[in-house]
């Protein structure tokens, strides 16, 4: 049973919304076809809109997508927003969606507008991509400033609603200013990789796995070379991060958070700035060999297998772990 916690593909079914059935003709086959069981999709408006006029209806239109695709198909898909809704993926008769926000700049300056995002479906959020706004600092922020207070505010509203904290893109200050207020309640980071394996702000240290661990969270394994290897752009680098986190956190708490961007860069012909953290020369579309899309997940799953990967250790890491989270965070029903 996979779990991927984090594809960006809204943005993709947003910029094919005059299309028939745009979730069914460019997703969906592929999901099934890689073995996902669960795939969390976050509203994105970071690199598109600075405003927090822009940035909002941008999200709403993300929103309306994911409701279009689960009116679409409702006889295949199940939505997540409880832990009893996570428990009925083990039927295995759906796939499931979780709505998801990777940065709260669509809340203005306004932490209570977090509740009405609840009501359509978010249940994980990350309070920044990699650049500064009103709650928090990003990862490519050279401040390494932290949580401000209004992100103080946002984080004990996203806890008292059972929204799952997302670490992801944060620097290391807002990682550490939210682990000390949320005093051992289960955080994730939905994508990044081991800094221990490879440098880069995205990542994270030893001592950051270990506090993600030490919460009860999960840490999805971000699948693309800017995280993996800016060099080596192989399968094997991604189970390196993978043996190198478990080695320090704990097989039950780790996982999977693709990221995967050749699919949506050449739909959408998207430009990334430097804050991308992108390393010169690299195109944004750059994938792993033979891991482009969900779709090529069985050949992760293969190479797990041929290091020594079986039993409740894989089972964790291709999904159980942030399956845990969920069923602790979330409400009951």
């Amino acid at each position: 049973m996979i779990v991927d916690a984090h594809t960006d593909l809204l943005l993709e079914l947003v910029h094919r919304d005059a299309e028939d059935d745009p979730f069914g003709t460019h997703w969906l086959p592929n999901l099934q076809r890689g073995g996902v069981a669960l795939q969390i999709c976050p509203t994105y408006v970071a690199d598109l809109a600075l405003l927090p006029e822009q940035a909002l209806p941008r999200a709403l239109r993300q929103v309306a997508a994911y409701r279009r695709a689960l009116r679409e198909h409702g006889d295949s898909v199940l939505e997540i927003r409880t832990a009893a809704d996570v428990d009925a993926l083990a039927a295995g008769d759906r796939l499931g969606l979780m709505l998801s926000m990777e940065g709260m700049e669509p809340l203005g300056y306004d932490p209570a507008l977090i509740d009405v995002f609840w009501e359509l479906g978010v249940r994980m959020g990350s309070l920044t991509w990699n650049r500064r706004n009103p709650f928090a600092d990003g990862a490519a922020e050279p401040a390494n400033g932290g949580l401000s207070r209004l992100g103080a505010q946002l984080v004990d509203r996203m806890v008292q609603r059972g929204i799952v904290i997302d670490l992801a893109h944060a620097s290391e200050r807002t990682f550490w200013d939210v682990i000390e207020r949320t005093e051992g309640r289960p955080v994730v980071v939905s994508h990044g990789a081991c800094r221990s394996v490879c440098e880069t702000p995205r990542n994270l240290t030893d001592e950051q796995l270990k506090a993600i661990a030490a919460s009860g969270g999960a840490f999805g394994m971000m699948l693309v070379p800017i995280a993996i290897d800016p060099d080596r752009w192989e399968i094997e680098r991604a189970v390196d991060h993978i043996a190198h986190a478990v080695d320090v956190m704990g097989h039950e708490h780790v996982g999977l958070g693709g990221d995967f961007m050749q699919q949506l860069v050449h739909a959408l012909d998207l430009q990334l700035g430097p804050d991308s953290l992108l390393p010169g020369g690299m195109p944004p579309e750059a994938a792993l060999e033979g891991l482009a899309g969900p779709e090529d997940y069985p050949a992760l799953v293969a190479a797990l297998g041929q290091r020594g990967f079986a039993g409740e250790q894989l089972a964790n890491v291709l999904g159980q772990s942030f399956l845990r989270v969920l069923r602790t965070v979330l409400p009951a029903v």
